[in-house]
């Protein structure tokens, strides 16, 4: 505590005496305004988006930069090329690099991510994508992977980043929910394109990356483990594409986290052209399951009317969007808003960990 004795009103105050008071007082309005900003400022901040067409205008590119996060994560369908001719695809990645917005956040922020079925190379495309291992190279080219990396070396892109502070550690682990994933199973009986498999049938992983993942999610180190799934977790009634489709897969992932050490796990998914939070209490998991969807960065699904999720936990929001997640480490909090153009907040959700 600061004591200073001032003269009371009722005492005669020289200049040098108003000077102090007036610098004191300063001081300490000082103090208070840095105390709330540290409390205000976050320890470490991602943001991250999908669904970005190239010969689209992204307005969102200012906001992301100007909300300075830490790392910025692709959450696939990063150009929109639909292609097996490679060069093609470079192509496309190159418009991508040399558009002013990104390439000024690629220059001073760490990026990562995933790919989705455009980027990829084939609409809905999966294990049989005849171009699978070309197109790994042009994409790992493109997030600036070294030659050299044991990641051009395995079939599939998925791999795991570490962010550590002083008092955070947040682990992200990238999924590739393409390179292996089984069929899927057309719907000829309702309006939706398709239906659950078969239980049992099918794979969204793979077997390798299914081993990978459990050795991965062994770590109890990390305050958060993001896991970054180009398609939607929790949401599977809309008949898109998801790990609904495979509910094997589903069941598989929810108890690999129920017996897994790292804690705090959240999944972070794209694809769906609208931006939800989703949330699900998972019996004998100790924090609830959160599957945040941001989609899409350049266009969206803006005649959206609804579509049954059990798990929303936000509201819909039904244009052009990218995710913000904001950790304060003291407080153990994490904010998660999903953002508009001109840096407008669309919706908050705050949890803790």
């Amino acid at each position: 505590m600061i004591y200073l004795n001032l003269p009371s009103n009722k005492q005669t105050m020289t200049p040098k005496t108003i000077l102090l008071k007036h610098c004191f007082l300063g001081l300490i309005c000082l103090i208070f305004a840095a105390t709330i900003q540290a409390q205000d400022t976050p320890s470490f901040t991602v943001a991250f988006g999908s669904c970005n067409r190239t010969d689209l205008t992204n307005n969102l590119w200012d906001d992301i930069y100007k909300a300075q996060p830490n790392l910025f994560i692709w959450g696939g369908d990063n150009v929109y090329a639909d292609t097996d001719n490679m060069e093609k695809l470079a192509a496309f990645y190159k418009t991508l690099t040399e558009q002013p917005g990104y390439a000024k956040i690629a220059s001073e922020i760490p990026v990562i991510g995933t790919w989705d079925d455009h980027d990829y190379g084939m609409n809905d495309g999966g294990v049989y994508f005849k171009a699978k291992a070309a197109s790994q190279e042009v994409f790992l080219d493109f997030m600036g992977v070294a030659k050299d990396s044991p990641r051009r070396k395995q079939a599939g892109i998925y791999w795991a980043h570490h962010y550590k502070t002083a008092d955070l550690y947040v682990k992200v682990l990238v999924l590739d929910t393409r390179y292996f994933r089984s069929d899927l199973t057309p719907d000829h009986e309702t309006s939706k394109r398709n239906k659950p498999n078969p239980y049992g049938q099918g794979t969204v992983l793979g077997n390798a990356q299914w081993e990978w993942l459990e050795n991965e999610l062994q770590d109890g180190e990390p305050d958060v483990t993001l896991l970054v799934s180009s398609v939607q977790f929790l949401s599977n009634e809309h008949g898109f594409e998801c790990w609904g489709n495979f509910p094997h897969e589903v069941d598989k992932l929810e108890q690999m986290l129920v017996s897994s050490v790292s804690q705090n796990v959240i999944i972070l998914s794209g694809d769906r052209h609208i931006s939800e939070i989703s949330k699900k209490e998972i019996p004998g998991l100790s924090y609830p399951l959160i599957d945040f969807t941001s989609s899409g960065l350049t266009h969206a699904y803006t005649k959206f009317k609804g579509e049954p999720n059990p798990y929303r936990a936000s509201k819909v929001v039904a244009k052009e969007s990218f995710g913000l997640l904001q950790f304060y480490a003291k407080e153990r909090k994490l904010v998660l808003e999903m953002v508009t153009d001109r840096g407008l907040k669309a919706d908050t959700f705050e949890m803790h960990f």
